[in-house]
């Protein structure tokens, strides 16, 4: 067996996990990068897996393995970057380890991340956001959860996957107002609820009547909601605000335009002037 095999073990159990505490998201994502980079190395070299080694894995060859997945897999340069930044972490860790390959891992560090364009940042008007919280039938207890989920997400800027691990008791409507999630990086969050927003979650949270421990929105057999069912929620409500909001149909509305509408109003949006339930 090669190094590289026992270094590739080391990386994920030792660096990944335990040092860094990785998310299980972070160490998938970094599972499959290699998984790809031994395939495509196999193929190429003709070398079986599991003797494939650091000399195999050169510069020129990861080149051509970037170029790969944007050629052939039709990934995009954000992907292909990502792919580069677990090869570089590797690669880190593995020059500690084999000093007698640093030539050759150096070469592979010296890989530049590829630049390109960055999209403008859309967000919802005012006008928009009203039109989208009035688009739920609040007459029926999916139309009530799906407000009250839209109302926290526009009004505290929530990643998609916070909304949905939120349980009962992460919301505080007594003094200081504030929903507690654990966000990017396991870092724990406390953020500000307006007087809209108590509103809103105090009768949801009535109608709710879960457990501590219970999601704050959950589907209709009880469970969290996924991240693509809130996905699915927010471009259907969007589309059914352009008959009210015509200059929301020529936007992609997704639950993070909904972040970016609060990160531009600082979090002040005011939603007052929403129908009654």
């Amino acid at each position: 067996m090669s190094l590289l095999a026992p270094t590739l073990q080391a990386y994920f159990t030792s660096r990944l996990i335990c040092e860094r505490q990785a998310s299980p998201k972070t160490v998938a994502a970094y599972r499959d990068t290699f998984r790809l980079l031994i395939g495509f190395a196999t193929a190429k070299t003709s070398c079986e897996p599991s003797k494939l080694d650091f000399c195999d894995l050169d510069a020129p060859l990861i080149g051509a393995f970037l170029d790969h997945l944007e050629a052939e897999r039709h990934n995009s340069a954000r992907t292909r970057n990502a792919r580069l930044a677990a090869i570089h972490s590797m690669f880190r860790f593995a020059a500690l380890l084999h000093p007698e390959h640093a030539g050759s891992i150096q070469r592979v560090l010296a890989i530049p991340q590829k630049r390109f364009e960055r999209a403008l940042i859309s967000f919802l008007t005012r006008e928009e956001a009203v039109a989208l919280l009035e688009s739920p039938d609040r007459a029926t207890w999916i139309g009530r959860r799906d407000h009250a989920l839209l109302t926290l997400a526009i009004q505290t800027g929530l990643r998609v996957g916070e909304l949905v691990g939120l349980q009962c008791s992460d919301v505080v409507l007594s003094n200081g107002p504030h929903v507690r999630c654990h966000g990017k990086g396991r870092k724990e969050r406390v953020t500000p609820l307006t007087a809209h927003g108590v509103a809103t979650l105090r009768v949801w949270l009535s109608e709710r009547s879960g457990g501590p421990a219970d999601p704050l929105f959950p589907s209709r057999r009880g469970p969290m909601l996924s991240e693509d069912a809130v996905q699915f929620l927010v471009a259907k409500y969007a589309a059914e605000a352009a008959s009210r909001c015509p200059s929301i149909a020529a936007k992609q509305v997704t639950p993070h335009v909904l972040r970016h509408t609060c990160v531009i109003y600082g979090g002040s949006l005011s939603i007052r002037h929403v129908r009654a339930a």
